[in-house]
């Protein structure tokens, strides 16, 4: 119960899905935890789950000025913390032909420019010896239809946790990234609100996974733990957690 009991955490995303699914076991093994959302309902349900072990803030991950607000938000909650799990993150699902100047602009905003920015301003409340784990996704290291400008930022992602993992090794803090497969979370949902395609999805996806399923967001939350707490002789790596999508 008490497994990360004196531990402060912030997960940018962190009010549904995977993110929630890992303040939830930090909550549950003693931790302190703040998490961000934009949604109010979001935020509320979040708030009632994880009790008084935890904080939902409201924070948009693609606005620099959410961002310097929840750096002080933070500062003021927990003065330094330990981890910070880099989660936000837009789904972008769309053909060439159909994917616009503004779908492009927000895809990189949410996937690249936030956690830029939240890095530049959080890291330095991090105690030595703390951890960063960003999530990427297959479709960095795998050419995917429909998912080209997705796929794009998740490379650019992974490539910012290396370069973020040599650059803060003077302050023993390590950077490493978690890389789903498909998952059964609410956003898969929102990604595709038609159920009949919705399931015809699954099934395919399923079916094309060596481990003929979906993982969970549990599944994806033990390995962001891992990395952020137990995988001390890590950093600048990334771990798929996919079903052996990507390695078999």
């Amino acid at each position: 119960m008490d497994r990360y009991s004196g531990k402060n955490v912030v997960v940018i995303g962190g009010t549904s899905g995977i993110g929630l699914a890992t303040a939830k076991m930090l909550v549950d093994g003693g931790a302190h935890v703040l998490v961000t959302g934009r949604s109010q309902a979001g935020l509320e349900s979040a708030q009632k789950e994880l009790g008084k072990g935890g904080v939902a803030v409201s924070s948009d991950a693609r606005s620099l000025t959410d961002i310097d607000a929840l750096a002080s938000r933070v500062k003021a909650e927990f003065d330094t913390f330990d981890l910070l799990f880099v989660n936000a993150g837009f789904g972008l699902f769309a053909p060439i032909e159909s994917t616009t100047e503004a779908m492009y602009d927000e895809v990189f905003a949410v996937n690249v420019k936030g956690p830029f920015f939240a890095m530049k301003k959080l890291a330095p409340l991090m105690n030595q010896g703390g951890a960063v784990v960003f999530t990427t996704a297959v479709s960095n290291v795998k050419g995917m239809p429909m998912l080209a400008a997705a796929g794009a930022t998740k490379a650019a992602l992974r490539s910012l946790a290396r370069g973020f993992a040599a650059e803060l090794l003077p302050r023993g803090i390590r950077v490493n990234a978690v890389s789903p497969g498909p998952t059964d979370t609410p956003s898969w949902g929102k990604a595709f609100p038609d159920k009949g395609m919705a399931a015809q999805l699954t099934g395919q996806m399923s079916e094309a996974n060596p481990m003929k399923r979906l993982g969970t967001s549990e599944e994806v939350a033990k390995a962001v733990l891992f990395l952020g707490f137990d995988a001390t002789f890590t950093t600048g790596a990334e771990l798929p957690v996919d079903g052996g999508l990507t390695q078999l």
